[in-house]
């Protein structure tokens, strides 16, 4: 055949269908033995797709387990011949001949059918399996006998096949057709005029098949007749078909049927030969006909390949004449099939968060079987959030039916089994292993709702105190945790001057050195957050506990060690066994047994007398006091805490053993003062009288003044007969003198003035016969006592108490150093201070004064005073040990501050002027005597001695 014959047959039958279904389905139509590389289909155009996403979805074909004969060119979206199509070799006598193959895409995928119908082209011409045939024809053969011919083959179907015979020459022969069950035709050479042996021994014709195609093929073979002798009756057939029925894969040897075939004749032209048509050589591989007629299996039968037989069946005597019939064998199926999966296309991971109904694979499934052995069910393993759907006929995809959970499962191994409804069932299955990709949908969660840790005070700073931690129950990056200190304030100061947060490890950092007296605890709050996209995070509070140190050693604040005077306890020799003798006060600033306080006596001038409360720190006589005791005694007393190590404070106390004052003073003057401080106290005393006399002086100056002034303007007022402007009046300042005052009792003190002044004395009454005495000659007074000794006619109003006088927890006494009320604010240093030298010579002023009044004779342990001088201190009642101490009922602020207590005496120099020029003020001439009188300016020690006086005159 021509290429140009070959070309334009091409273009006649060529046809593009183009037929898109809902199942994505095209059909092509192309005629056999096309060139390769020969267009079959512009595929991108008939299925809708741009060529960008046959590229993108990795287009390609599938085609089973069948040869591909067609390629898919994605970048021009055309199918070409990949390989020569040969019909009759692909399909052979089927009609119609096609191909069908898959295309696939990925991302998303999408899975498109494809039919290729083969049409036939005439490029096979009729054929007989041999060249010639001969006939040994007996002379006597009757007109109309018939010789079965050879069927002729011939691979083309349709009007390219088989369609005529001619025999030539006709003198003594005709051909006769007859048509089939199977659509074949019998070709028999029928004898239309008697033969004569003597005439034509041999008789030569040819028999032509002809086919219907364009141009007409035809094949020929030869027949030769040998005239033969007279055997006038050909065998016959019992019945024309015979049928028989066999089970695919029967064993060889299986009996199918019998056939017979009778001849008149007798003798040896009456015996007949059975065969297989030679023109059915696969038959023949397969069926076995032996001499008897018996049909029997020699071969295999399968049922997906050929689902009937048929058998042509000649009968043949000795001669010559023959008769045919047919066998027509049909297989039935047995379940010997097990359905095959192909796997079109599957995904290596899908993320946690696919949304249902997700293609994660598609596969096909195909049983041959037929009726319900071919009928295929699918499923998979439970328990899992996929399931199988069927997109199309022998198609499924497998999807996602839940939502999925890389956290619950990571990967799955999806068995997917498919099964036929044969009995007994038969399966097959295949595993996909599908990888769940995480989503960063899980926030970090700390193992613990809160954290609480410790950390001894005066730790180094950079100390690790404690790791926090929390797990994210994602992966990778999801799961990075960093750890973030919230802002927050602890005291009013950032916390991130407290502590610091390692972004990694959550470790937590002390940044500065704690100290447990200032601060006891604190807390923060700690942020874990993922590294995903958006980042997830949750908060856990951190409450750190600060361990108290010992690192404070007591502090003793009674009594109040000094140098500038020696302070002794008196104790009377009448003292019983456990009198009290002093109270030493001390307190810890730390914190539980680190501020329990413990009193020892470490030294004592008679270890025999005294005894030291181990908790609560009283100094008490454990014997009767006798004369035979010294009058000086000093103990030593060790305060230590309960800290390991411990520390420890000393204080010494000084106790004088007497029943009088003088006795006391004689001891002890000698002890307490040397040359030099007597020279010091001179000094003060002299300028004190200095400038008590430069006051006095300076007070008369103004009294005269102001006397002379008033008098000059009465004789102006009186000459002139005008209105001078009246003088205002300032109503005198009372001292309460007696017991309606704001104290509640009156006390009386006794005064033992000498020559020396420095021996000169003043003894406070107390109750239960205890005093406190200072040894440098002096009665050491609360600062209220001194400031009425030093200001009777100054402002006796109540004065406000002082904003300092608050001290801290670590001042306020006891023997552990608990802290008082959270109100109580900080000092600046312990309370009582020792009196100053000023507060001394004031208190020696006074007791000058008051010694032309003394009426009390010096007794044991009592002098008295003025009832002015009205606080009371007594070791019952120990001072409030605050730096600066407002006491109810009087005028007096207490103050360690020097500069405060400098600013107090000057202060009261200041009102002891002015009230003495507000006294000069007030005296009027006799002349103005018809003015109101102004109340009476309360009395001065001076002022009385003047009165009584008068009165003895």
């Amino acid at each position: 055949m021509s290429d140009k014959t070959m070309t334009r047959q091409v273009l006649l039958f060529i046809s593009v269908l183009s037929l898109s279904s809902v199942h994505g389905q095209v059909s092509y139509s192309i005629p056999e033995e096309m060139a390769k590389g020969s267009l079959v289909g512009n595929i991108a155009q008939d299925l809708g797709l741009d060529i960008k996403r046959l590229k993108s979805g990795k287009a390609r074909i599938h085609t089973g387990d069948s040869a591909e004969y067609i390629e898919l060119n994605k970048e021009r979206g055309v199918l070409l011949i990949k390989e020569r199509i040969d019909r009759e070799a692909l399909c052979g006598q089927t009609t119609p001949c096609a191909l069908h193959f898959q295309i696939i895409l990925e991302n998303p995928m999408e899975l498109f059918q494809i039919t290729i119908e083969i049409t036939d082209i005439n490029d096979n011409a009729p054929s007989f399996k041999k060249n010639e045939k001969r006939f040994e024809i007996s002379e006597s053969a009757v007109i109309g006998s018939k010789f079965v011919l050879e069927k002729a083959g011939d691979a083309d179907i349709g009007l390219n096949g088989l369609q005529s015979y001619s025999l030539k020459p006709t003198d003594n022969f005709d051909l006769k057709l007859e048509n089939q069950v199977d659509g074949s035709k019998k070709v028999e050479m029928v004898l239309r005029k008697p033969l004569d042996r003597e005439k034509q021994e041999q008789v030569s014709l040819v028999l032509t098949a002809i086919d219907g195609g364009e141009p007409r093929l035809s094949g020929t073979v030869q027949i030769h007749v040998t005239v033969l002798d007279a055997n006038d009756n050909a065998p016959v057939f019992t019945q024309p078909v015979y049928k028989a029925t066999i089970t695919e894969n029967s064993p060889k040897g299986t009996y199918l049927t019998t056939v017979s075939a009778s001849d008149a004749d007798k003798g040896s032209n009456g015996e007949v030969s059975y065969f297989i048509s030679k023109n059915m050589d696969s038959v023949s591989d397969i069926f076995h006909i032996h001499a008897n007629g018996e049909v029997t299996l020699v071969g295999m039968v399968d049922f997906e390949k050929a689902k009937h037989y048929q058998i042509d069946i000649e009968a043949i005597d000795n001669g010559g004449l023959s008769d045919s019939s047919k066998v027509i064998v049909d297989v039935i199926d047995i379940n010997d099939n097990a359905p095959v999966i192909s796997v079109l296309s599957t995904s290596s991971s899908t993320p946690e968060d696919s949304l249902q109904n997700n293609v994660v694979a598609m596969f096909s499934v195909h049983d041959p079987d037929s009726d319900s052995y071919g009928q295929v069910n699918c499923g998979i393993n439970e328990n899992i959030p996929f399931t199988i759907k069927s997109t199309s006929n022998g198609f499924y995809s497998l999807v996602t039916d839940s939502d999925l959970d890389r956290e619950r499962d990571s990967e799955y191994n999806i068995s997917v089994t498919c099964s036929d409804e044969g009995v007994p069932s038969l399966s097959s299955s295949v595993t996909l292993t599908l990888q769940i990709s995480d989503v960063n949908d899980n926030a970090p969660v700390f193992e613990r709702s809160s954290y609480e840790a410790y950390i001894i005070e005066n730790n180094t700073p950079g100390l690790s105190i404690f790791t926090v931690k929390a797990r994210d129950a994602d992966w990778n990056q999801n799961a990075r945790v960093s750890y973030i200190l919230e802002d927050s304030s602890v005291n009013g100061v950032p916390v991130s001057s407290y502590v610091s947060v390692s972004a990694d490890s959550g470790v937590i950092h002390a940044v500065r050195s704690f100290d447990y007296e200032h601060i006891k605890d604190f807390q923060f709050r700690v942020k874990a957050q993922d590294g995903g996209s958006p980042p997830l995070s949750s908060n856990v509070t951190v409450k750190i506990m600060i361990q108290d140190q010992n690192d404070n050693a007591p502090q003793v604040l009674y009594p109040v060690q000094t140098s500038s005077s020696l302070v002794a306890e008196m104790v009377p020799r009448s003292a019983d066994v456990g009198y009290l003798v002093t109270k030493v006060v001390a307190v810890d600033v730390d914190s539980g047994q680190n501020a329990w306080l413990s009193y020892k006596l470490q030294k004592a001038t008679d270890r025999a007398l005294f005894e030291v409360g181990l908790q609560n720190g009283e100094i008490r006589t454990i014997r009767q006091v006798n004369d035979k005791d010294a009058v000086k005694q000093r103990l030593t007393v060790v305060v230590e805490d309960n800290g390991q190590p411990s520390r420890s404070a000393t204080v010494n106390v000084n106790v004088a053993v007497a029943d009088s004052f003088p006795e006391v003073l004689s001891e002890f003057t000698d002890f307490t003062h040397d040359k030099e401080y007597n020279d010091n106290l001179t000094f003060y005393l002299v300028l004190a009288l200095a400038v008590v006399s430069f006051f006095f002086i300076v007070s008369i100056i103004a009294i005269l003044s102001v006397k002379c002034y008033r008098w000059r303007r009465e004789r102006m007022f009186y000459k002139s007969n005008g209105n001078l402007p009246v003088i205002p009046y300032y109503p005198p300042l009372y001292a309460d003198v007696g017991g309606t005052g704001t104290l509640r009792h009156v006390y009386n003190y006794e005064v033992c003035g000498t020559t020396d002044s420095r021996k000169s004395d003043m003894k406070y009454v107390r109750p239960y016969s205890q005093s406190v005495i200072s040894l440098d000659g002096t009665q050491t007074l609360p600062h209220a006592q001194r400031d009425n000794l030093t200001n009777d006619d100054g402002d006796n109003q109540q004065k406000p108490p002082n904003a300092d006088w608050r001290f801290t927890q670590g001042q306020r006494p006891g023997p552990s150093g608990a802290g008082g009320p959270p109100e109580m604010a900080m000092g600046t240093g312990p309370w009582p201070n020792p009196p100053t030298e000023a507060e001394q010579l004031q208190a020696l002023m006074a007791a000058a004064n008051e010694v032309s009044e003394a009426t009390a004779t010096l007794g044991p342990g009592t002098m008295g005073l003025s009832t002015r001088y009205s606080p009371q201190f007594t070791l019952q009642h120990v001072p409030d040990y605050r730096q600066n101490v407002y006491i109810p009922g009087s005028t007096a602020t207490l103050t360690s501050n020097p500069q405060q207590q400098q600013q107090q005496q000057q202060q009261m120099l200041m009102q002891q002027q002015m009230a003495a020029q507000h006294q000069a003020l007030q005296a009027q001439p006799s002349e103005a005597a018809a003015q109101p009188e102004p109340p009476k300016a309360a009395q001065t020690p001076a002022s009385k001695k003047k009165s009584t006086k008068k009165e003895k005159k």
